[in-house]
C-alpha cells in the first residue's frame, strides 16, 4: 500500500498498496513440514551466521527434508482436524473486548512480537480462525501461512507454467488488452516510483524483452502494480478469500459504494520492488505469492522513527548504505535489525497494521495483494487520520488568521493527501454499524452471511464490530475538528447514531 509518509492520493480510492514487510525466512523444516524464519545481516547490524547451505529451500506444497535449527517458531493448534470456519464465537468476543477495554482507545502497537521469529503456520486443518484472530490479529504481529492454504487458487494452477514461472501466454489470452499500472523501480519520485499505464501485451512484451536482455532494459526496471483486475466481474476464479481476513470494512465499504476496492495483482521481473512504506490508512494487509519468492523487511510500530533522516524524512530505501551515515540519521544506532523474511511461492504473508516494510522480488512473481480494515485496527486508522490532519495544519498554520474556512481548507487539503478526511471516515464508520445493526437486529445465525458474499462472520463477530465502531465514533463525535464540521446534511446525526450504538453495545452484551 501507499506509504502515507510521502505519498499523496488523489481521492479516498484504492491508490494502491505497496506489499507488505517483512523480515527474513529461510526454510528449515522437521520431517515434511517447514518453520522457517531468521535474521540476515542488514545493514543496521553486524550479525553472525548468515543463509543455510544451497539447497535448504523448498518448493511448493513439498517440504524439504533438512535439520531443524534453533531460533523457529512454529505454530501447531491444540486441536486437530479443525478447518477454519467463519465465525466469532462468544469467547473469543470476550477476549477481544477485554483486549480493547485494557488498551483504552490508544492504538495497537505490536504485542509479543518476537525478534527475528515469525511464525509459520503449516495446515489449514489445524489453524481457526479463533487462533488467527487471538494470537495474530489483535496483537498485531505478522505470521505466514504455508503453500497448502492457497493451493486450490485458480490463479496457481492457470497462472504458472509447469516450472513455476509465470505463464505468459495465459495472461496475453485472457487479460492483453486490459489497461495496467506500471511503476519504474529505477526512478525515485519521493520515496515511491513514477507510474504510466500501458496494456497488459505491452508490459509482458517489455518483461519477455527484460528477461532475454539478462534483466536489464534501457526502459528501466518497471513493476506492475496496483492492478484491480477483481473489479472485472467477468475475471476468472483468481482466488478464493482466506476466512482469516474475511472480516474487511475497508473492501465492504467500496463494495457497498460499488465504486472501488482495495484488492490489487502484482506481478514483475525479478528485481523489482516497493520502497519503505507503512500500509494506507494503517490497514492490515495480507499477500500471496502465486509464483516466484519475495524478500520481505519488517519493522515493528514506532521503530520507523530511528531510521528518519537529520530532516525528519523516512528512508526510500533501507538496504541503503546511506543509512549507516550517523550524520545523515542520527537516531540509526537505536533501530534493532528489521525482521526479514522470504517468501516462497504459495505461501501467504499477514502484514499487520502500521509495521513499515520494504520488499524486493528474488525471482520473477506474481502476487495477490489486499488491505483491509476491520475492529482490530479501526483505532489504529483514526489514530493515522488525526496526526494527518495535525500535519496539514502544521503545514499551513501561517494562513490560519488569514485564509477564509481554513479548517475547511485543511479538510480539503488532508484528502488530497491521505485519501480520506473527517466526513468521509464518519460515512466510513456509518455504512458499517448500518449494515451490523441490521444483521442484530435480522437475528443472524452463525451461517448467515453477513456484509457481502463469502464473509458469514456472525453475531457475534458483529456484536464486536458494534462495540469498535461505537467506541471510536465516540473519540469521533468529540473531537473539535470534526465539531466543526458542517453536518446538518448527515443521516442520521453523528449524535444520534453514537446513541443508537451505544443502546445496542448494552443489549449485545448478553448475547
Amino acid at each position: 500500500m501507499a506509504g502515507s509518509e510521502s505519498l499523496c492520493l488523489a481521492v479516498f480510492a484504492p491508490a494502491g498498496k505497496e506489499e507488505g514487510s517483512g523480515r527474513s525466512r529461510d526454510s528449515v523444516c522437521s520431517g515434511s513440514s517447514c518453520s522457517k524464519y531468521f535474521l540476515f545481516p542488514s545493514p543496521f547490524k553486524k550479525q553472525g551466521g548468515g543463509r543455510p547451505p544451497a539447497g535448504a529451500g523448498h518448493t511448493p506444497l513439498a517440504g524439504p527434508r533438512c535439520p531443524r535449527e534453533p531460533g523457529l517458531s512454529r505454530r501447531r493448534a491444540a486441536q486437530r482436524g479443525r478447518r477454519a470456519r467463519p465465525g466469532m464465537d462468544r469467547e473469543t468476543r470476550a477476549f477481544a473486548e477485554s483486549h480493547f477495554r485494557r488498551l483504552r482507545g490508544r492504538p495497537a502497537g505490536a504485542v509479543g512480537a518476537t525478534a527475528g521469529r515469525v511464525d509459520f503456520i503449516e495446515s489449514p486443518d489445524s489453524f481457526s480462525y479463533a487462533d488467527f484472530f487471538k494470537g495474530y490479529l489483535l496483537p498485531n504481529v505478522p505470521c505466514v501461512f504455508s503453500s497448502a492454504f492457497t493451493e486450490r487458487w485458480g490463479s496457481r494452477r492457470r497462472w504458472v507454467t509447469p516450472d513455476g514461472k509465470p505463464d505468459f501466454e495465459h495472461l496475453l489470452r485472457n487479460y492483453g488488452d486490459v489497461v495496467v499500472p506500471v511503476a519504474n523501480c529505477g526512478v525515485q519520485e519521493y520515496n515511491s516510483n513514477p507510474k504510466e499505464h500501458m496494456l497488459l501485451r505491452d508490459y509482458i512484451s517489455y518483461w519477455k524483452d527484460y528477461i532475454q536482455g539478462g534483466y536489464s532494459s534501457p526502459r528501466g526496471c518497471l513493476y506492475l502494480k496496483d492492478w484491480h483486475l477483481c473489479r472485472d466481474s467477468s475475471a476468472e476464479d483468481v482466488f478464493t478469500l482466506p476466512v482469516y481476513f474475511s472480516s474487511d470494512w475497508l473492501n465492504e465499504y467500496w463494495d457497498a459504494l460499488d465504486v472501488d476496492d482495495y484488492r490489487f495483482i502484482y506481478m514483475g521481473p525479478t528485481g523489482t520492488w516497493s520502497p519503505f512504506h507503512a500500509d494506507i490508512f494503517r490497514s492490515f494487509s495480507w499477500s500471496v505469492n502465486i509464483c516466484g519468492r519475495k524478500k520481505w523487511f519488517f519493522f515493528p510500530p514506532g521503530q520507523e522513527e530511528a531510521l528518519r533522516d537529520c530532516h525528519g524524512g523516512l528512508p526510500y530505501d533501507v538496504t541503503s548504505p546511506a543509512l549507516l551515515d550517523s550524520r545523515l540519521y542520527p537516531m540509526r544506532k537505536h533501530c534493532s535489525p528489521p525482521l526479514e523474511l522470504t517468501q516462497e511461492a504459495g505461501e501467504m504473508v499477514f502484514v499487520p497494521s502500521g509495521w513499515h516494510h520494504q520488499v524486493h522480488n528474488l525471482e520473477d512473481t506474481i502476487s495477490i495483494n489486499h488491505n483491509w480494515v476491520n475492529g482490530c485496527n479501526l483505532a489504529n486508522m483514526w489514530h493515522f487520520l488525526q496526526q494527518e490532519l495535525r500535519a496539514v495544519q502544521q503545514e499551513v498554520s501561517e494562513w490560519r488568521d488569514t485564509m477564509p474556512d481554513w479548517h475547511h481548507h485543511c479538510q480539503v487539503i488532508m484528502r488530497s493527501c491521505s485519501g480520506i478526511n473527517f466526513e468521509e471516515f464518519y460515512h466510513f464508520l456509518k455504512i458499517i454499524a448500518e449494515r451490523r445493526l441490521l444483521l442484530l437486529a435480522k437475528g443472524m445465525g452463525p451461517g448467515t452471511m453477513e456484509g457481502g458474499a463469502g464473509t458469514g462472520l456472525g453475531p457475534q463477530q458483529a456484536a464486536f464490530d458494534v462495540s469498535r465502531v461505537t467506541e471510536v465514533l465516540a473519540s469521533v463525535v468529540a473531537h473539535p475538528d470534526f465539531q466543526r464540521l458542517d453536518t446538518s446534511v448527515f443521516s442520521p446525526q453523528p449524535e444520534e447514531l453514537l446513541q443508537q450504538l451505544e443502546e445496542v453495545v448494552a443489549t449485545a452484551a448478553s448475547l
